[in-house]
């Protein structure tokens, strides 16, 4: 694409002016595999689609303005997708979140702390401290974490402090 004043890009202020236009991408989702552009505003998807300048070129959808402020990132190549979630981890250590993105993960959710024996049978996490400390330490991550507590107590106060 040619993002440029009077080309691809239009001069006159608009309300669905992007933030960030991805182009060309490879799609992927629950509808179908297609390829377009995907408009971004205020750190959300606005549109999907042809973005561009409406007034000088066809087919451009109406919520895909690019203008003076649109910052343009090319996925030529690249595919996009929707990011996978594993509701089954035993967080035994960080070395599983770089993994995890390689293979498209973005949400992790079970539990642990660490390399330790009760992690390694279980995918909870015990007790109010340890809770606490896997929040502190996921902290530094781009990954979406949630962790499960234990829910197999016989005595209530015990299964309500988790």
């Amino acid at each position: 694409k040619t993002i440029r004043d009077g080309m691809g890009q239009t001069n006159s202020p608009s309300s669905h002016e992007l933030d960030l236009v991805i182009t060309n991408a490879l799609i992927v989702d629950y509808t179908g595999i297609y390829k377009a552009d995907i408009g971004i505003k205020n750190g959300k998807i606005h549109g999907i689609g042809k973005a561009g300048n409406k007034d000088l070129q066809d087919g451009v959808c109406n919520r895909l303005c690019v203008g003076p402020a649109t910052e343009a990132l090319a996925a030529e190549g690249l595919i996009v997708t929707a990011g996978g979630i594993d509701t089954h981890i035993h967080f035994i250590s960080p070395q599983q979140i770089p993994t995890a993105f390689a293979s498209g993960i973005t949400t992790m959710i079970g539990g642990g702390t660490g390399p330790a024996d009760g992690t390694n049978a279980t995918t909870i996490t015990p007790g109010r401290w340890n809770l606490k400390e896997m929040l502190r330490a996921s902290e530094e991550y781009a990954m979406n974490l949630g962790y499960l507590g234990k829910g197999n107590v016989s005595f209530e106060p015990a299964l309500i402090d988790q």
